[in-house]
């Protein structure tokens, strides 16, 4: 997801209760939308796997609450047989007689307005529109689930609506039909389990273009009927970007790729196979980067989710430098040289008013503040600096043992590092801690001097936690690239030189995170 912009202990626990509980294996939503109210109607058709004996089932849903809105259980059913039942503002606990290991499927009859989760709302055109928006954890505030990326399950979304709307979701389209009353029932089916913050979605009037297939792959563009013609072509690049990922990480995990314009909170979100994107996203100079950064979350994010939140920048670190390595790969080396300066500056800034670490244990709920610059530029300058010390070759090699392993699963950072000493034979555990655990970063203060054919320079570290780095330098005007281990508070380095060479260039390529203070001779 692009940036545009705690939870009750009680809560808490019962997430990560019922988490352990229960396993989806497979949600229906049967859904029906309407232009004369905001208020939905549905039946939720939910199959899960018991990993535990237990009597009582935990599903997260919002009860109704003042101001007429959340949802309200009307009945539980198991086959025919009614099932006895308890709301919450928060939850459905539900009387179950279940063994470890059974499968059991439950129908859930509701109906409400939604408070968030399915956006309601009027494009910027005035015409009404419904999309849903479930990041971080806000899906159960429109559809009964288990509301955790660790658990995923395949989807079908069955919406009636207007027949005047067009509808996009998760999957391929299964059938489409055309009703009495001028209403039409649109069926999308996902085959690939999927984390509740990535299903989707969305009722409009759109104009669709099919522009391009891919591998087998179709890509769609959804887009808001007034602005049509920039939003094909803006949208339209996505054929390409689809096709750099599938050739650089492996197959698509999905049927197919939409685009789709919408009035998602945020400036891109990465739903599965139907990501979402703002509104005014069409026309935007940054529409390209925004693009590669949610489709390379298809991979990522989506195809590979992480089991927390934790471990956010396993999809936002990722696509933050795939983003880079495909404007590299299209634009040259100097467009990710670039992307990385403005990317440290704003890590540089941010350590300095926030000090915590990439994977921060510390946030139990309010996942939203997790969407900050760790979690994408860190973790993304993270990646880079481990494709430097790994090699181009092993560093993809890596990157596709990982998606193929973990593809349609649950993976954290541990995991993730692992893959990657398999692939390198080295042990990586102290650089994944000191960039990834560690708020701290490299602070460096650089001063040289020349006397008598000799220069000397001097790294001086000034953060309070050391860290273990190679350091790339280059001396007047050569464009040798020389390096230097640095693991010392204070590492000096002495050249034999026959003249003053008047400027030394610290980390020259943009291959190290790090704030670099140059002093110059004689301050």
């Amino acid at each position: 997801m692009m940036k545009t912009c705690l939870l009750l202990i009680i809560l808490f626990t019962g997430l990560v209760a019922h988490a352990q509980q229960a396993d989806v294996q497979h949600y229906q939503f049967s859904l029906t939308f309407n232009d004369s109210t905001n208020k939905i109607n549905g039946t939720a058709g939910i199959t899960v796997r018991f990993l535990e004996d237990t009597d009582t089932l935990l599903l997260d849903l919002t009860g109704a609450a003042k101001g007429d809105t959340g949802m309200t259980v009307i009945t539980v059913h198991e086959a025919s047989k009614a099932m006895n039942f308890l709301q919450d503002s928060a939850f459905v606990r539900l009387s179950v007689q279940a063994r470890k290991g059974e499968l059991h499927t439950y129908t859930i009859v509701y109906a409400g307005i939604p408070k968030d989760g399915l956006i309601i709302s009027t494009n910027k055109y005035g015409r009404r529109t419904f999309f849903s928006d479930n990041w971080p954890d806000r899906a159960h505030q429109w559809i009964p689930c288990i509301d955790n990326p660790a658990d995923k399950a395949t989807t079908d979304f069955i919406i009636t609506a207007p027949a005047h709307y067009q509808v996009v979701a998760n999957g391929l389209k299964i059938k489409e039909t055309l009703l009495p009353h001028h209403l039409k029932t649109t069926h999308y089916r996902e085959k690939i389990p999927l984390p509740t913050k990535v299903m989707a979605v969305g009722v409009a009037d759109f104009s669709i273009d099919h522009s391009a297939d891919v591998n087998g792959i179709p890509v769609y563009s959804y887009i808001f009927p007034e602005n049509k013609q920039k939003g094909f072509r803006d949208y339209g690049m996505a054929g390409k970007i689809l096709s750099y990922f599938i050739n650089k990480i492996g197959p698509y995990p999905f049927e197919k790729l939409a685009n789709v314009q919408s009035k998602t909170i945020f400036g891109g979100m990465e739903n599965a196979s139907a990501i979402f994107y703002a509104e005014g996203s069409v026309g935007s100079k940054q529409i390209e980067k925004l693009l590669a950064h949610e489709i390379a979350h298809q991979w990522f994010g989506d195809g590979v989710t992480e089991t927390d939140w934790q471990h956010l920048w396993l999809s936002e670190g990722f696509a933050t430098y795939m983003t880079h390595l495909y404007m590299e790969g299209k634009y040259g080396k100097d467009t990710l040289m670039a992307g990385l300066r403005t990317d440290r500056k704003k890590i540089i800034a941010f350590a300095k008013k926030r000090k915590t670490a990439v994977i921060d244990t510390t946030v139990k709920g309010h996942y939203m503040q997790l969407l900050n610059v760790n979690s994408y530029e860190k973790g993304g300058w993270a990646l880079h600096m481990l494709r430097r010390q790994l090699s181009d070759a092993i560093f993809w090699k890596g990157i596709r043992l990982y998606f193929a392993t973990y593809n349609g699963r649950n993976a954290n950072t541990t995991d993730f590092r692992k893959v990657m000493e398999e692939v390198s034979g080295q042990s990586l555990a102290s650089f994944f801690s000191q960039w990834l655990e560690t708020a701290d970063i490299p602070a460096l203060n650089v001063s040289w001097t020349y006397d008598k054919g000799t220069l000397n320079i001097e790294i001086a570290q000034s953060q309070q936690q050391l860290f273990v780095f190679p350091l790339e330098y280059t001396i007047g005007t050569d464009a040798v690239i020389r390096k230097v281990n640095i693991k010392d508070r204070i590492t000096t380095i002495s050249i034999p030189i026959q003249q003053n060479p008047g400027i030394i260039r610290i980390d020259p390529q943009v291959n190290l995170l790090a704030e670099i203070t140059m002093i110059l001779p004689g301050r």
